[in-house]
């Protein structure tokens, strides 16, 4: 610890301390037990493609998803807009917003959504629907901040507030995210560590939960539809520790290759890695390859492709991303991004 600045390692400590202090809340598999899970989906189709190894990206406001410190490295303003048509035709769409300070750092706000569009109301006695429609959404408001402290050390936060609704029944709570970024050399091995999702229950509650009620039906003449209400139990959020290496290699002087590799230990799932490739020609076609989520039990995701234009217009510069997904059974997703620096 001695040779790390003093500067590093007052940030280190608590954040390390937080790790820990989260340490009980990853002790089991909790698999579907957990609330905003849409804030599991990773918006970056550059990123997807590379296996969504992205906690040690250092490059754009795409990479502040995994790593709030990145964006500490953004010095344009940037606009970006993810979509995708995920699993079961529900959409995900994604917009994020930065805008440097110099110095003082970078703040940024994210938006995320995601719509089932709308479905029958089906019951028991109505099994081919009630004629009624029902939709679910979630939504998700993020503020964050990064700062470059040193020329290769990064420190980042964000808070999130979150809402999940299902018809007329609804909930939200509030999530934290943290992050370091740390280069050790300005053009070789960088290392990246984030906890995402870190916050407070959610509980249930609207009309859907309100029903009748019947204090004592063995017995006549008392009332039997007493307004009454359903409550539901307080469900944990998806905390999501990430930690990574990336490491860029110059093939020549119009070519480079960068790979990834993260580690994944969520509080809700077992233990995964995921790595992947990225070839760039030019800085301004690329091509992508990455495999998710390896180890990880009953994983039905794996291989990842991408590809990648990047280029200026009008002195703007602008970039078009793609990526494709495989999830086993259920199919594939494909993602778009378009991204902006001003």
């Amino acid at each position: 610890m001695s040779s790390i600045p003093a500067m590093i390692r007052r940030i280190l400590v608590p954040t390390i301390a937080i790790l820990i202090a989260a340490g009980p809340a990853w002790g089991q598999s909790e698999t579907g037990t957990t609330l905003a899970q849409f804030m599991l989906i990773e918006p970056s189709a550059r990123i997807a493609g590379m296996g969504n190894a992205g906690v040690s990206s250092y490059e754009g406001l795409d990479a502040a998803y995994y790593n709030p410190a990145a964006i500490g490295r953004v010095n344009q303003m940037s606009l970006e807009f993810s979509h995708s048509e995920w699993l079961a035709d529900i959409s995900y769409d994604y917009a994020a917003f930065a805008l440097p300070f110099g110095g003082y750092g970078t703040p940024y706000i994210s938006v995320t959504a995601l719509n089932s569009g709308e479905m029958d109301v089906r019951t028991v006695d109505h099994p081919l629907g009630t004629g009624e429609r029902f939709s679910v959404t979630d939504v998700g408001i993020a503020l964050g901040y990064g700062r470059q402290i040193t020329q290769r050390f990064a420190v980042g936060g964000q808070v999130t507030w979150v809402q999940e609704t299902i018809w007329h029944t609804s909930t939200s709570t509030a999530m934290f995210n943290l992050g370091t970024l740390y280069r050790i050399s300005a053009t070789g091995l960088h290392v990246g560590s984030s906890l995402s999702n870190f916050g407070t229950h959610g509980q249930y509650g609207g009309r859907d939960l309100r029903v009748t009620y019947d204090a004592d039906p063995a017995r006549n003449g008392d009332n039997g539809t007493l307004p009454s209400e359903q409550f539901t139990g307080d469900f944990p959020v998806p905390a999501l520790f990430r930690v990574g290496v990336g490491y860029p290699v110059r093939l020549n002087e119009q070519t480079r290759l960068q790979l990834a590799l993260d580690a994944f230990h969520p509080s809700d799932n077992t233990e995964s890695a995921s790595l992947g490739a990225e070839l760039d020609y030019r800085r301004a076609l690329a091509v992508r390859l990455g495999y998710q989520n390896a180890f990880q039990k009953d994983s039905e995701v794996g291989l990842t492709l991408g590809a990648g234009w990047r280029g200026e217009l009008a002195n703007y510069g602008y970039r078009l991303d793609y990526a494709w997904a495989d999830h086993g059974r259920l199919g594939n997703t494909q993602r778009i991004t378009l991204g902006f620096n001003f």
